[in-house]
């Protein structure tokens, strides 16, 4: 019987340990979101967006020309 109340203590002891860890790690994760929310918002305006989707377009044609080519040669 004492061995199955150290095996529960034990149990419990992980329990909260792991529960106190991953408060921890929740708390830390939503004060750096706090944190580097404005920073990330100065980032995305600074970053150019692209002229035009063509590129897009060319990798397309690309692909559908190489693809056709594979199966010519055969």
């Amino acid at each position: 019987m004492e061995m199955i109340l150290d095996g529960v203590k034990l149990m419990v002891i992980g329990m909260v340990t792991v529960y106190i860890f991953l408060t921890i790690m929740i708390f830390c994760m939503n004060v750096s979101s706090k944190l580097l929310t404005p920073i990330a918002a100065k980032l995305e305006k600074k970053t150019p967006k692209p002229a035009n989707s063509s590129s897009g377009d060319e990798a397309l044609r690309a692909a559908v020309a190489a693809v056709a080519f594979h199966e010519n040669s055969k």
